[in-house]
């Protein structure tokens, strides 16, 4: 399911890297409340999804993800370049 909303892809050249969080999609500009971790480059998914975020601390919790975990909790922060 989806929020009942949708939002615009905003698409960049920034590569799939590891630890890059990624909006999901299917289709243009139907971003909602799905997103993905990268464990390992992806660049298949290069200039096809909205990137929005990258792990900065802790990407050994992201290893230990698996497909269908359940996140209770979310901390977004702003790290300066």
């Amino acid at each position: 399911g989806g929020p009942g909303h949708s939002i615009r892809c905003e698409v960049t050249r920034r590569p799939y890297t590891r630890g890059v969080v990624g909006m999901a999609l299917s289709g243009k500009d139907t971003g909602g409340s799905q997103f993905f971790f990268t464990h390992s480059p992806q660049p298949h998914l290069d200039g096809r999804y909205t990137v929005f975020g990258e792990v900065v601390a802790g990407m050994d919790t992201v290893d230990a993800l698996l497909e269908g975990t359940v996140i209770d909790d979310v901390v977004v922060g702003t790290q300066a370049p």
